[in-house]
């Protein structure tokens, strides 16, 4: 579910150019291949060596101080209350490209991580916010902001008996979005497209729903909007608007709304599930998921500041910091 606009899994559907007929750009057949490389040569290689490569092109790109990375210093600078030229927030950003690419290199090497392996690594608590829902029959709605490693605490979920049902950006060229569809899939994930091919509505919704009513786990990144129709929250003292989805299956199904946060804790990884977000009992639909976003918003933020390197945001995110549209006002 990582998605970026730097050094990125390819680009999303809606920010493709338009190429000829049946072919991919150029610049998306690369990204494909590069992909391809990873996955097919990684695995192999001895894991120190690979963590040191990975670390080592993660402070390259960061030396060279490019548009990601300059925007992930802008992010960053929110979160500890700096100035993105600050010396601090600049090795903080440091520390977050090592990160950001750390999760790269254990996405690649995955197929070579045993069940105890994932296990044993992760230290997880408030899982019983999770098992005990679902021991009763009642779903979960797991949301979680872009930190960590999402796809090894996906993996930890199923390997402790629930696998789940999440969605993910489509990608281009359609070929690298269907490998990544493929690989959550060998992980235990059922991935549903947040887009249908060729763009408009991919009913992920009513599936979700669907899977949610009959009492199994959902887990959907959060603090980020990709729909356009997201609901604005106060985040680090600025506005920015997240996705109304994980408050609106809560609302609609009697689902348990779980925050959650992950972290890479040395050679392993941390999670937190936090406590349910109630669904408030007064208010309009619209109103209650107002309430519940901004509720979720207020845990990320705990989270993220406790683990500010871990957070994985390359992209614009609060609205002072988005380009108008062509045609809007101030």
């Amino acid at each position: 579910m990582k998605d970026t606009d730097g050094p990125s899994p390819g680009r999303s559907a809606r920010s493709a150019r338009p190429a000829r007929p049946g072919a991919a750009p150029l610049a998306d057949r690369l990204v494909a291949a590069a992909y391809t490389v990873g996955w097919a040569v990684v695995r192999y290689v001895p894991e120190r060596v690979a963590a040191w490569f990975f670390r080592v092109l993660a402070d390259w790109l960061w030396r060279r101080r490019g548009k990601s990375v300059r925007r992930l210093e802008a992010n960053l600078a929110r979160v500890v209350g700096g100035d993105p030229g600050d010396p601090a927030v600049r090795e903080l950003s440091r520390a977050g490209m090592r990160s950001y690419f750390r999760y790269w290199m254990e996405s690649f090497r995955f197929t070579a991580y045993t069940r105890e392996r994932v296990l044993d690594g992760t230290r997880a608590t408030g899982g019983e916010h999770i098992f005990d829902n679902l021991a009763r029959g009642r779903g979960v709605v797991v949301a979680l902001p872009h930190m960590g490693n999402y796809d090894l605490a996906g993996a930890w979920l199923v390997h402790m008996g629930h696998p789940f049902t999440t969605v993910q950006e489509r990608l281009k060229p359609e070929s690298l979005f269907e490998r990544f569809v493929a690989y959550r899939g060998r992980l235990g994930m059922e991935v549903l497209p947040l887009t249908a091919k060729g763009g408009g509505s991919a009913m992920a919704f009513g599936t979700l729903a669907k899977r949610l009513r009959a009492g199994r786990p959902v887990c959907l990144p959060a603090e980020r909007d990709l729909t356009a129709s997201g609901v604005e929250v106060e985040f680090f003292g600025a506005r920015t608007r997240m996705v109304a989805g994980p408050a609106l299956l809560a609302i609609q199904t009697g689902a348990a709304l779980l925050p959650a946060v992950l972290w890479f804790e040395g050679n392993g990884w941390g999670i937190r599930i936090h406590e349910e977000i109630p669904v408030p009992p007064e208010g309009t639909r619209q109103e209650k998921v107002v309430v519940m976003t901004q509720a979720l918003a207020a845990v990320f933020e705990k989270g993220i500041a406790e683990h500010p390197e871990d957070w994985h945001m390359l992209q614009r995110l609060w609205l002072d910091d988005l380009e108008p549209r062509p045609g809007a006002g101030s």
